[in-house]
């Protein structure tokens, strides 16, 4: 209805589930099952039809078999019916070997798990920033290597690379420990390629930014989140709560990723699905007139209607 036509790809961008072996809750105290079944749930409701299913690392706590099985038994399904490619990336808090048997159903394997997956004209890059047995992460030169020969013929719609560590700065030190490390090698690998952003986790807070010219985008993540705006005697606080997944709209030239809580809120205003036939009926001129005019009887309406 814009000055835009519909988005060429729509991804899906979760992060960071931590799921646990039998159910069992994160520290005891998060459902981190239920929090997954929320966001799926929440996807499903909206109507949105992805191409794409990104999951950008930390998709277990402990690397546990059991979490991967779990994880696989209550996405698949979701994504199937939603008729999107499911993408998996790695995180620090998993681990290769189960990782790549379980959830590919391949040998079990300790080399970094890097793949490429065609969506539709678009090109992902999962790309696997994790160092075994610890929590920063690294690039290896020999990924680096990969990562170059695979770019260096375009894609036709360009190329999403996701990874878990975002190359981006973050004001919690902690965290900061736990970066990524040397990026500039990174950078110079990606720039000048066809790569239209880079979706990332890790942080537990959705934040943008860039890198190498490229958008930068972080999920927040599904089980818990870190609160920046905690008590300054708090070096670092997790809550139950602010968890959310993002949508990833890439137009032509443009790539825009918007961040959707799980929380169910009471709505305040809006509109039926019922006005929109009528709405895209209207010629431009009248629709603008409409919708846009202070002094439109439509809107004045609406203003007070919170079930129309």
């Amino acid at each position: 209805m814009g000055q835009y036509p519909p988005a060429q790809h729509v991804v899906v961008h979760l992060s960071d589930t931590h799921l646990l072996g039998e159910g069992r809750p994160l520290y005891g105290v998060v459902p981190v099952e239920q929090r997954l079944a929320q966001a799926l749930e929440r996807i499903e409701r909206s109507g949105v039809r992805p191409h794409a299913v990104v999951f950008t690392g930390d998709l277990a706590d402990l690397g546990e078999p059991d979490a991967y099985r779990r994880l696989r038994a209550a996405v698949e399904p979701v994504v199937e019916r939603l008729g999107a490619q499911l993408i998996w990336v790695m995180g620090n808090h998993d681990e290769r070997g189960p990782y790549s048997s379980l959830l590919f159903d391949e040998p079990a394997s300790e080399h970094p798990q890097d793949r490429v997956y065609d969506v539709a004209g678009l090109r992902v890059i999962s790309l696997d920033s994790t160092v075994p047995g610890y929590h920063h992460g690294e690039i290896a030169p020999e990924q680096l290597d990969w990562l170059r020969g695979v770019l260096a013929e375009p894609a036709p719609h360009g190329t999403l690379l996701a990874l878990h560590h975002p190359p981006v700065p973050t004001p919690l030190e902690i965290m900061a420990v736990l970066e990524l490390q040397d990026q500039p090698a990174l950078a110079a690998v990606l720039s000048g390629t066809d790569v239209r952003a880079i979706l990332a986790g890790h942080l537990h807070y959705s934040t943008h930014s860039t890198f190498a010219g490229i958008p930068v985008h972080v999920a927040a993540a599904t089980c818990y989140t870190l609160d920046l705006g905690a008590d300054a005697g708090r070096l670092l606080s997790g809550v139950d709560g602010g968890q959310s997944f993002d949508l990833v709209h890439l137009y032509e030239e443009v790539v825009v990723s918007s961040t959707v809580p799980l929380g169910a809120f009471p709505e305040a205003t809006g509109f039926s699905i019922d006005y929109r036939p009528m709405i895209e009926g209207m010629p431009a001129a009248e629709r603008l007139e409409k919708l846009s005019s202070k002094n439109s009887p439509f809107t004045i309406s609406e203003a007070t209607a919170s079930n129309a």
